[in-house]
């Protein structure tokens, strides 16, 4: 799947240059709503269905600064899938092809009462195409 572009933006930046590390959690929204809408689950559909996808945890794991106006290129893949969790991992790339951040976020989904949906068994071709993802990037 063709990967996320994000242009780091000079207020992105700190005082010595770098961007702040803040913003990479900023890159991966950016990019899961990209990647969602890549496989035909965009968040209005979610919305429209009467879902919503919270973010349960994150993680963070950065290997080389970045700075303005540097280009972040954003792999975005399904890392595991059960019926209410959902894991994300997130690969950005420089220019030059480094790896500049590993990441991951866990995402659960809740119907519009608040209470947990089981995506195998209320959605579950949207459960079967996260699973084929996560095969595929196995």
């Amino acid at each position: 799947m063709e990967k996320y572009v994000h242009t780091v933006k000079y207020y992105e930046t700190d005082r010595m240059g770098f961007t702040h590390h803040s913003n990479y959690v900023r890159w991966m929204e950016e990019a899961r709503v990209d990647f969602m809408d890549k496989v035909g689950w965009s968040y209005q559909k979610f919305e429209d269905e009467g879902l919503i996808s919270p973010v349960t945890s994150i993680e963070c794991k950065f290997k080389h600064s970045t700075t303005f106006p540097d280009k972040v290129y954003i792999a975005v893949s399904v890392d595991e899938c059960r019926g209410i969790k959902l894991r994300l991992k997130y690969i950005m790339t420089n220019e030059d092809g480094a790896v500049v951040c590993e990441a991951a976020s866990e995402h659960c989904f809740l119907g519009a009462d608040g209470k947990f949906v089981r995506l195998n068994k209320e959605y579950p071709e949207f459960y079967q195409l996260l699973c084929d993802l996560a095969d595929a990037d196995s």
